[in-house]
């Protein structure tokens, strides 16, 4: 007896309608939840038709729909994208605090000898330029001061002619031989108003300043060359600021820096850029910006930790009103920055920006949003993470080809459409 087969026109009239006058239909959706689409219409597993998409009702990928009662729960704030008149410009950073190097002065001799006497005996003492700071023994400096004295007698008993007699030679050389020495030039003053060698030469501080460093001890043999102190002026120090690569192109030197700093609480030091090193670290992708910062009351000292804010000039004015939002509504990937902006009834779609200048908690948008639209300031990092996923699975569940769509679904939770 001949079995009858119902043609593809009776299968297609029994399956799920399909409605009309609700614009184009893009997909059909699993009526369960699942992430799981088909082109055609279909039933799933417990005989429940999928349920159809329409164009205007279809979100953006990666768009999120939050229920009115988590939204609380979740702590979601937003806020609106304004005009303002002007942006003042700045630039936050991290940075240590160390010592001007062009304020800091070694001290050592040029002859080899033995150190008697130390004035200054300890790390942190403050000097004063040409204060005795030690006293030497030293054979080579002792016997340079006899042989001038010689010759100062030589000239003095013939009566030669100090310009251009020959005794006159020898005291002009013995008198460089000194000075090459680094004789003080009060020594070589005593000397020339007829003082007698002395067994001890001071030495004496180049400079103001405060010791650092301090290798001497009483006793101690030093060569030519070998440092006795070193001294750094601590009325101005420097402040190294690590700026990141995105922001360095706003940094000049001359603008105006402020630091604070954990160990004065409410205390803010205010200096200017000085210098933009010229390289960028490979492993934290920053440039190193030098700031000037007095120091008249030593507060500041060598590797103390600060926060730094460098003033830019300012956007706005002239130019037109600059479009804000809160710096906390950006999410950072470092080669893209998003935003969640939010489409009302729940729903929020990440948008990616152009970002320009940034001050005052807020960063000027250059192109993605309008005036008027509002962003999520607060739980914005949990909304971005779902959101992330819903695209994912989203890229994974949809096909264009029919029949790769079809092979997904009968391969889920659904086999509504599987072959016989």
């Amino acid at each position: 007896m001949p079995v009858a087969i119902p043609s593809a026109q009776g299968q297609a009239a029994s399956g799920p309608k399909i409605p009309d006058g609700k614009g184009k239909i893009l997909y059909y959706r699993n009526p369960m939840g699942l992430p799981d689409t088909s082109p055609i219409p279909k039933k799933d597993g417990m005989g429940m038709d999928y349920l159809p998409v329409y164009a205007d009702e279809a979100d953006a990928p990666g768009t999120v729909r939050v229920a009115a009662g988590k939204l609380q729960t979740l702590g979601v704030r937003t806020a609106l994208v304004e005009e303002i008149p002007t942006l003042a410009g700045t630039v936050r950073a991290t940075g240590t605090i160390a010592l001007d190097e062009r304020r800091q002065v070694v001290v050592t001799t040029r002859a080899e000898g033995w150190v008697e006497t130390l004035t200054v005996a300890a790390t942190g003492d403050a000097v004063h330029r040409g204060q005795v700071m030690a006293r030497l023994y030293s054979p080579d400096l002792l016997t340079a001061e006899k042989e001038y004295l010689l010759a100062r007698s030589l000239a003095s008993d013939r009566h030669a002619d100090m310009g251009h007699g020959q005794p006159a030679d020898l005291v002009a050389a013995a008198l460089s031989r000194l000075r090459a020495l680094d004789v003080p030039a009060e020594e070589i003053a005593r000397l020339q108003r007829g003082g007698d060698a002395a067994r001890q030469i001071p030495v004496i501080a180049p400079a103001d300043g405060v010791v650092i460093d301090k290798p001497v001890v009483v006793g101690m043999r030093v060569a030519a060359g070998e440092p006795l102190y070193r001294l750094a002026d601590l009325s101005n120090v420097w402040l190294v600021a690590e700026v990141a690569e995105r922001e360095v192109g706003l940094v000049r030197p001359g603008q105006a820096a402020h630091a604070t700093l954990a160990a004065y609480p409410g205390r803010r030091f205010d200096g200017v850029v000085d210098f933009i090193y010229p390289t960028l670290s490979r492993e934290t992708r920053t440039a190193r910006v030098r700031i000037i910062l007095p120091n008249r009351d030593r507060a500041l000292l060598a590797d103390m930790f600060a926060s730094v804010t460098i003033d830019t000039p300012s956007i706005g004015g002239d130019s037109g009103p600059p479009l804000v939002i809160p710096e906390s509504a950006v999410l950072d990937g470092g080669a893209r920055q998003t935003v969640l902006l939010d489409l009302g009834d729940g729903r929020f779609q990440p948008r990616a920006v152009h970002l320009g200048a940034r001050g005052d908690g807020k960063v000027e948008v250059r192109d993605g949003l309008r005036k008027g639209d509002r962003v999520v300031v607060g739980a914005n990092f949990l909304i971005d993470a779902e959101s992330n996923l819903k695209a994912a699975l989203e890229a994974f569940t949809t096909d264009p080809s029919p029949t790769s769509k079809s092979g997904m679904s009968n391969g889920g939770m659904s086999n509504g459409g599987a072959k016989p």
